[in-house]
């Protein structure tokens, strides 16, 4: 498994970080003692948010009471409005279950956390490898049937197809992090083991498709004419993938034995 070790605090576009900075006042001003960390995680821990971004935020608390978290309501619909804001409420007590219970999730923030507040809650984190194989498996088959329903849904319109790339490219990206960590080979980033994948698999013309891709997801539109031309090999690597995280699968029941 990858290490433990946080991020530095990454580069934040100076209005994103006015926005988080603000947020977090608000978190402590609302939680007090019982807010105990605050840690970004994925692409922001990175200094690598793009256009399509979320920024990803676990509040790790002692306690979550009524009164503490309606003053939070209004700060977060602000953030959220302003910079994709989705924060995670997670008790210090639920970490070991979540972590089972949201394998991949908790791998990624293994890899790409940044502590903002508090104590890092995850230094000595274990992700058991069962369950993070068993949950890429069902999340990768997930993403495909998804994929699959909303091209006939949507590829009418070429703009809709667009976006189902834009907001697909970043979940497969993790997936394949976590699936070339679980094979015994950590990529340096999400992005550089999609490359990885991409090329293993020979998907045909994968440089150029990559940043095609890439593009897709930073105007999130594509070319006229192209957005057909790379759901289907996108689709494709997410299917190759699938099939790696099944062969993980049997892997690890034969481990068992």
């Amino acid at each position: 498994m990858s290490s433990s070790t946080p991020l530095p605090l990454p580069q934040l576009p100076p209005p994103i970080a006015e926005v988080l900075n603000t947020f977090l006042q608000s978190a402590k001003d609302a939680f007090g003692l019982d807010l105990l960390s605050a840690v970004l995680f994925g692409s922001a821990a990175e200094g690598k948010l793009r256009a399509t971004s979320d920024l990803n935020l676990i509040l790790v608390l002692a306690s979550f009471s009524q009164a503490k978290a309606d003053q939070l309501r209004q700060p977060l619909r602000v953030a959220q409005a302003a910079i994709q804001l989705h924060p995670m409420f997670l008790l210090k007590d639920e970490i070991p279950h979540a972590a089972r219970s949201f394998a991949p999730k908790f791998a990624d923030i293994r890899r790409r956390r940044a502590i903002l507040f508090g104590e890092d809650p995850f230094v000595s984190l274990t992700v058991p490898r069962d369950a993070e194989v068993r949950q890429l498996r069902q999340q990768l088959l997930n993403l495909i049937l998804r994929l699959r329903a909303a091209y006939v849904a949507r590829s009418l319109r070429e703009e809709q197809l667009s976006l189902l790339i834009a907001g697909a490219l970043g979940p497969l990206r993790s997936y394949a992090a976590v699936l070339l960590d679980l094979e015994g080979r950590p990529a340096a980033s999400p992005s550089q083991a999609l490359e990885s994948l991409g090329a293993e698999f020979a998907i045909p013309e994968w440089p150029q498709l990559s940043a095609r891709l890439a593009a897709t997801q930073e105007r999130r539109m594509s070319a006229s004419g192209e957005a057909p031309r790379l759901f289907f090999p996108l689709l494709d690597l997410a299917c190759r993938m699938q099939s790696r995280a099944e062969a993980l699968s049997s892997e690890v029941r034969r481990e068992s034995l």
